[in-house]
């Protein structure tokens, strides 16, 4: 399975390809298989993603997880403060943002 991340281009929050759109929660993306470069050309072109790129994930109980202790961490947040993570379809998650 190969998803897309990438950061927001105006806030730089981390962002996951939904299939439509980008979504700051990673259990919205969605797998785009051999098509991840065809996307990645017209959506950095149309400049709302910045330093976009495909990584391998995997699907389980539990929904889209990346497959790289890497993205993990960028997926659901710090590794020391639990508190500190953006939660899952939390409305406010991006309230930080100026």
């Amino acid at each position: 399975m190969k998803i897309l991340t990438g950061n927001d281009l105006k806030t730089g929050a981390v962002t996951w390809w939904d299939g439509v759109q980008w979504s700051l929660h990673v259990e919205d993306a969605v797998d785009v298989g051999d098509h991840a470069d065809t996307i990645l050309v017209r959506e950095l072109a149309a400049r709302r993603v910045n330093a976009a790129y495909a990584i391998d994930a995997v699907k389980d109980e539990s929904g889209v997880r990346p497959g790289h202790i890497k993205e993990r961490i960028r997926a659901l947040g710090p590794t020391v403060r639990p508190d500190l993570t953006l939660k899952p379809a939390d409305p406010t998650a991006g309230d930080w943002v100026i």
